[in-house]
């Protein structure tokens, strides 16, 4: 068993080890920004970053997932970092909440990800492919905006992000410019299928090619054409060490004080809110993760909540961040070609050599480029043809999918996704309603037809049926397609069988009452 899993992830080496690293160039410096953004020492959003691709990778069932700090956090982690009055009491409360996280795992809490439909998956997946674009732009023309919103919901209006679209056109740096228009083209390039069909550039992915012409027009303007490179402040910064000693300093091991901050009431409610909300992004980041998978494999969602639970107890102990699993940095690495977990766990690797031994080559990296990889990708994932797809299928999945996305623009993920979730309940529900059971007319003779499973929700169309039933007809009540009838549905038939011979309707029944057997002894069945 061991081989062949082996045979699996060498078969896939030469796709996951380049998708790795173009998900580690991704990943860096939103580890970093997501930790400024939260208050919290940057060195913990790296901490998150390397137990999400070292551990989680193998723990969880998805092969593509990537996890690490969500910005989605951001504003619990900073709201709990002020409210428990420190980081380490953060920490607790990240330990606390891996554990609630297990429980959620054990208990099969994970099926609450199956229930959202596709319209409303769909929808997230295109709303974050255009938050990607906004909020990416101003990074793609050298505008000096903040890195750690670039993957967020939360505490960012739409106008704000809008404002930035704008303000980024009166900020303009040429070098940024440039390198992001040549990555963006060789991105689209290097997806044509003519250049596919050449073995040898095939096996190379487009985002690296980005990221090596970004490196390589940073190094030749620096030394040749200054003025056309970019500013210190747009490029890569990583924490250089000076010695493996200095990288185990910035990792926050669990000490006596932990124990003190058990006594504070806070610090539960703290936790709790944490493993929901980080629970419901990873089951949603998973659902989008498996529908974007070119394999079309599904992962177990109870596995995926164990599996960050220890990711959570982890990073805690070791003084990181909180972890989900993480929609735009999953798409990027299915986007770079990853097919296994190698590809995760390989960026978090990176993200630890890269730490200890590679930090000042790593800094040359401009972020123009890494900006032109996300603007890729937020145009894969919200390409205008699935509007289209969508507009096509009928109001019925058009309006859940397009409700979603300007719910999720206008607020967060979450509360985007509850929104988009009523309107796609609603037209399941109309749809349910309208087709679960049909009247047919021929002449005198009339066939009630129950055409599937029929609960308490269609008894109204269920009356409005019947009191259609003329006087002196046949009328055939036909339930051999229904798996279950509801109570409340036998209830309304038994009347009706009571009083249709008081209007000359003679009743047959084909099936109905072993669908339930409520009542049986009181109805007046007439055979017609």
């Amino acid at each position: 068993m061991i081989h062949k899993h082996a045979a699996y992830y060498l078969q896939h080496l030469k796709s996951d080890l380049p998708a790795g690293l173009v998900v580690f160039l991704v990943a860096l410096p939103l580890c970093l920004g997501i930790a400024l953004a939260s208050g919290a020492p940057l060195f913990s959003g790296l901490i998150a970053g390397m137990v999400g691709g070292l551990v989680v990778s193998w723990l969880s069932g998805s092969q593509l997932c990537v996890s690490g700090p969500a910005a989605g956090l951001t504003v619990i982690v900073m709201t709990a970092i002020q409210t428990l009055g420190s980081f380490q009491a953060l920490l607790v409360a990240c330990i606390l909440a891996g554990m609630m996280q297990l429980a959620l795992g054990y208990l099969r809490a994970g099926i609450i990800g199956a229930f959202f439909p596709a319209a409303v998956i769909e929808g997230m997946l295109a709303a974050i492919g255009l938050i990607l674009i906004i909020k990416q732009i101003p990074h793609a023309t050298g505008y000096d905006s903040h890195y750690e919103g670039d993957e967020s919901y939360m505490d960012e209006t739409a106008q704000a992000s809008f404002l930035d679209v704008f303000s980024a056109l009166n900020g303009i740096s040429p070098g940024a410019v440039i390198i992001s228009t040549v990555a963006l083209v060789l991105l689209i390039v290097w997806g044509l299928p003519a250049l596919k069909r050449l073995p040898l550039l095939a096996r190379i992915p487009g985002p690296l090619m980005a990221v090596v012409w970004g490196v390589a027009y940073q190094l030749i303007c620096t030394r040749f054409a200054p003025e056309w490179a970019v500013s210190a402040k747009h490029l890569v910064n990583l924490p250089v060490s000076a010695s493996p000693g200095d990288f185990l300093s910035y990792f926050t091991l669990p000490n006596s004080g932990y124990l003190a901050h058990l006594s504070n009431p806070q610090l539960y409610v703290t936790a709790a809110t944490i493993a929901v909300i980080a629970s419901l992004e990873t089951l949603l980041s998973l659902e989008a993760t498996d529908k974007l998978d070119p394999l079309k494999r599904l992962a177990p969602t109870n596995r995926e909540l164990k599996a960050q639970g220890v990711g959570n107890i982890l990073s805690g102990l070791l003084g990181g961040l909180p972890i989900t699993a993480v929609i735009v940095r999953s798409a990027a690495n299915i986007n770079a070609g990853g097919k296994t977990r190698i590809a995760c766990f390989s960026h978090g690797l990176l993200l630890l050599l890269s730490v200890v031994f590679l930090a000042e080559y790593l800094n040359g990296i401009p972020l123009a480029c890494l900006s032109a990889i996300l603007l890729h990708t937020g145009y894969k994932l919200a390409n205008p043809r699935l509007f289209r797809q969508f507009y096509r299928k009928g109001m019925n999945q058009f309006l859940p999918f397009v409700i979603t996305v300007l719910a999720i623009l206008s607020t967060d993920l979450l509360a985007g996704m509850a929104i988009g979730m009523v309107i796609g309940l609603f037209f399941v529900m109309k749809a349910n309603y309208h087709a679960a059971i049909t009247l047919i007319q021929e002449g005198t003779h009339l066939t009630l037809m129950f055409n599937k499973d029929v609960s308490f929700l269609n008894k109204a169309l269920l009356r409005k049926l019947i009191l259609r039933i003329p006087a002196n007809s046949t009328v055939m009540l036909d339930a051999r397609k229904a798996g279950f009838i509801d109570h409340d549905i036998m209830e309304i038939l038994n009347n009706f069988l009571a009083t249709a011979p008081d209007d000359g309707i003679s009743v047959e029944i084909i099936d109905l009452y072993g669908k339930e057997k409520i009542h049986q002894h009181q109805a007046i069945v007439i055979k017609g």
